[in-house]
Formats: structure tokens, sequence, C-alpha cells
């Protein structure tokens, strides 16, 4: 029964933003607000300053409406993508997807509004961990997608700023295994040599001399999670072997 719900989300990721008249909310936090019963699950919603409309899962807490822009639960979906997956999205909105970079752009470039990134991680013994970053955007796609994160909070770790000097990824463009955008060819850690981020992690993201942060890899099931170059990583939570979390989470909601 997953095939033909995944295959018709990937459609649904697919289909390029649609332009409409008749204005739409602009995110999940003013559906919560104008409906404060409203639940989980998929909505359209149109960024401010846009005429571009699209849809989204609406993630509902106490704190906000959040929406959903990466899930990781399993192997089902592969996150080995090229830059075009990346940038239009791919997965089903109500399971394991990305919901693309351009649209992200779309929702985080206006200046007069500020947003908090949230990122959940589920380990494979029962443990939950989160990190935040307040002023979080992405740039557009002359920039790579650049990215832009503010002040830390959480449980986590900062992995974003990383474990060691030269590590941080905040101000990176985004990166896949058809465009390298991580500061350095071949990567070099003391006297070992790395190819491009994006072929030894697995997946795509924003990438700093690979970094400590890059939860778009290759996901590993329980017991053989440990040790591997490719996975759900946030280094800064599980040292000191790379450990790759059972599952993940990254949303984002409006100040």
């Amino acid at each position: 029964m997953k095939a033909p719900i995944i295959y018709l989300g990937f459609l649904l990721l697919s289909c390029p933003v649609q332009s409409g008249k008749a204005a739409l909310p602009e995110d999940c936090s003013e559906i919560q607000r104008q409906t404060p019963q409203s639940t989980s699950g998929v909505y359209d919603i149109q960024p401010a300053g846009s005429n571009a409309r699209f849809k989204v899962y609406c993630e509902m807490r106490p704190d906000g409406g959040w929406i959903v822009f990466q899930r990781r639960s399993g192997p089902v979906v592969s996150f080995a993508r090229k830059w075009d997956f990346y940038k239009d999205g791919f997965g089903s909105l109500a399971y394991d997807h990305w919901l693309g970079l351009e649209r992200v752009h779309l929702l985080t470039k206006d200046k007069y509004k500020k947003w908090t990134l949230r990122v959940d991680l589920w380990d494979h013994e029962g443990g939950t961990a989160y990190a935040e970053y307040n002023n979080f955007k992405i740039g557009n796609e002359a920039t790579a997608y650049k990215l832009q994160v503010g002040r830390y909070s959480g449980n986590a770790g900062n992995a974003i700023l990383g474990t060691y000097p030269g590590d941080d990824q905040n101000g990176f463009g985004f990166s896949t295994i058809d465009r390298d955008n991580d500061g350095c060819s071949p990567c070099i850690f003391g006297d070992i040599i790395r190819a491009e981020c994006a072929f030894t992690e697995g997946g795509g993201w924003w990438y700093s001399r690979c970094g400590s942060a890059s939860l778009n890899g290759e996901w590993q099931p329980t017991g053989d999670h440990i040790g591997w170059a490719s996975g759900l990583h946030w280094l800064t939570w599980k040292p000191p072997a790379p450990y790759s979390a059972k599952a993940t989470r990254m949303m984002i909601k409006p100040n």
C-alpha cells in the first residue's frame, strides 16, 4: 500500500510552483491562528509577497504551526539525488520527503519576516533531541541556496557551527553529487584527503569541509547505525563515532 502513496506524493512535489489569484494563508502558523482546532496535515499556502502556491505538511504544535521541509524515517524514499530534485522537492508530504529548496527560499526571502528552524532527532534507543536556530533563511539559486542561521538553542548541540574550526556550515551553499559548493575540492583533514562531500556523506546538504551536520545521507537500520560515513548525522549529539539517527525532521515557523 505504501508505493502508490509515495508515488502520488512524488508527483505532487515534482509539479512546478503554481500561481493563482485568490490569496491563501502564508504559512502553517496563520492556518493555526485562523482555525485553532486545525490538526497536523497537508495544507495549501501562499508565501508572503509571492504568487506561488503549493502544498506543505503542517505540524500543529502548542508553540505554533510548523512547515515540515524534511522528514526521514526509513529507507523507502531515497535522498541520494541530484540538484534538480533537491531544488524542486521529492517524496510524499505525509511521509518522508524534501519540500524543495526553491519553496523554502520563497518562504524565507521576505526581509520583514523572521523564521525559526527546528531540527528534531530520534535515536535507536528511544531517545530524542532537538536544535533550534533563529533568523533562518536560505538564498536563491544564484547563491546555491546559501544557508543563514542565527542563535542556537536546544539539547542536540550546535552541529551547524561544528565540532572543530573551519567546520561551520552557516553561510555555505547547498551541494549535491552533481553540484559542489562545499568550499574545498578535495577536502583535506590533516593527512586524509576526501572527495567532494556530497559523494562521501551522501545526499544533498550545506556542506563546509563536509561538517558536523548532514541529515540527508543513507538511512541506516538499528544495529547497523554507527560508524558510517554516510548517514543521518548530527555529530554534536552522538560523538565520537558517526551515529546515524533513526528519524529526523526539519521544520520552520515565523517568529
